[in-house]
């Protein structure tokens, strides 16, 4: 098929091209996606009426926006998304480094192509993808890498005095023009780095080492920043904050249902090989950890908990599903509330703590997350259910050992020993009769899981080494327990 779209400054003309502002470009195209219906943010759950109609009408008045938020709140998603409202290619003058429009180039290299071969000028277009510059602010970045600087190599080889245009190699800002430039974190940009910002947001043009050079970018300026960082790191200093059009706060999910669907949307569950099935009860517990973690005084508020954490949390209980599948030759592989107990490294590192919870010790906060979710999500469930006959075992000096590593089969075979557990699960609508194995032992966790939070049962860890050495022995060891391990 042959590429219709004009190669040269002369056929664009005869197209009626004409240019236009990336402000008006995204006004635009926000304007017929609103029209059609269009999803704007696809993936971006729980901001649908909170944050898409700010942003929305930051877009509409051409204005240039910061996201403030906390970790893990999706602000990066959200910028590198705003590509999907330029238009799929624009033409440029071929070889331009600024991105020069072909009717109105504004570096001394695109003048000089027009000056020079007219109409002729080689014309190439260039898809949205190039059109988005992101740079994450650190301490170290200088005003060089933004902006640009003169580079004496450059002007020994063309043959330019160091004051000549030509000489200048250009930082992001400048190859970001006629599309987005994003940074992230910019408290972290040095307060002199923020000044050389100025220009840019109120008058449209940068100045290179002092030179008399004045190149009027056209540029969406978009920043994201983390709001308890001020003081901790740096700050927007106040001039440029003033120049920001529109400031849009970020949040964690609102709800259960729909942190439960992020997690499930993100989370790597799909294993080959193996089915994974995870129980809704399992994902609700999930959630609930991160829910929990976020209202616990003992964990810093400030650095808040990211919803990366009950999304690792979901891939490392699905990884130990997973390996204990694979070891008993199980077909499907069913995560249950003892294997959040595995997922302790992915829930202490996402947590910053507080005095109080130095003095605690994260993994001990983790482990009082994971049973509180359990009580939680039980009551939620089947709260008000009979639980005497299952209580009154415990006390009157049963016990049951149950191990993370055992098959499913051989948990459900060890929770029949426990008057009215599986009675109950059923009854309650957590494990209907259908289901397998792996989903009736992990309701009968919860329930456990659930009694020992609300100190009904006690729990203890004694037994794993025993079980450990009776599982290395294998069945023929006279003191082999394939249940061996979790001792209630």
């Amino acid at each position: 098929m042959t590429d219709r779209r004009p190669s040269t400054l002369g056929e664009l003309r005869a197209t009626g091209y004409e240019p236009r502002t990336v402000k008006e470009e995204m006004r635009r195209n926000l304007v017929r996606k609103l029209r059609e219906g269009a999803e704007l943010f696809p993936g971006i759950q729980g901001y649908e009426d909170t944050v898409v109609p700010q942003i929305v009408n930051a877009i509409l008045a051409r204005h240039d926006f910061i996201l403030l938020g906390l970790r893990g709140q999706a602000k990066s998603r959200i910028l590198r998304q705003l590509v999907d409202l330029l238009d799929e290619e624009i033409p440029i003058l071929a070889g331009s480094e600024v991105n020069d429009d072909p009717l109105a180039p504004i570096s001394k290299y695109g003048r000089q192509l027009v000056e020079e071969l007219g109409d002729d000028a080689p014309v190439e277009w260039i898809g949205r993808d190039r059109r988005y510059v992101e740079k994450l602010a650190t301490p170290d970045v200088t005003i060089a890498d933004m902006i640009g600087d003169v580079d004496p190599i450059k002007a020994a080889r063309g043959g330019h005095i160091l004051a000549d245009e030509l000489t200048i190699h250009f930082g992001l800002l400048p190859r970001a023009n006629r599309g987005i430039f994003a940074i992230n974190e910019l408290p972290d940009l040095a307060g002199k780095i923020q000044v050389g910002l100025f220009n840019i947001l109120q008058e449209g043009d940068v100045q290179v080492k002092g030179y008399p050079i004045r190149l009027a970018l056209d540029v969406l300026m978009v920043f994201t920043a983390n709001p308890e960082d001020y003081t901790a790191r740096g700050r927007i200093i106040t001039p440029l904050k003033d120049r920001i059009g529109a400031e849009i706060r970020t949040h964690y999910p609102e709800d259960l249902e729909t942190g439960i669907a992020i997690t499930r949307q993100e989370a790597w569950v799909a294993r080959e090989g193996v089915c994974v099935e995870i129980p809704d009860f399992v994902e609700e517990c999930v959630e609930r950890i991160a829910f929990l973690a976020r209202s616990d005084k003992r964990i810093d508020h400030r650095s808040g908990v990211s919803q990366r954490m009950p999304i690792s949390v979901m891939e490392t209980i699905v990884s130990n599903a997973e390996r204990r599948a694979l070891v008993h030759g199980e077909d499907v592989a069913v995560p249950r509330p003892g294997d959040l107990y595995a997922a302790l490294p992915a829930i202490t590192g996402k947590m910053e703590l507080e005095y109080e919870g130095e003095l605690h010790g994260a993994d001990r906060i983790a482990r009082e997350l994971i049973q509180a979710a359990a009580a939680e999500t039980f009551e939620a469930r089947a709260g008000g259910a009979d639980v005497e006959d299952i209580v009154e075992y415990f006390e009157t000096g049963g016990a049951l050992q149950v191990s993370e590593d055992a098959s499913a089969a051989a948990c459900v075979q060890g929770f029949e020993t426990v008057p009215g557990l599986l009675e109950l699960v059923e009854d309650v609508g957590l494990a209907p009769r259908t289901v397998g194995d792996g989903h009736r032992a992990a309701a009968c966790e919860l329930v456990l899981e659930a009694l020992v939070a609300q100190r009904r049962i006690s729990r203890s860890e004694a037994g794993y080494a025993r079980a450990r050495h009776q599982r290395k022995a294998g069945p023929g060891h006279p003191g082999f327990d394939p249940m061996g391990g979790l001792q209630l």
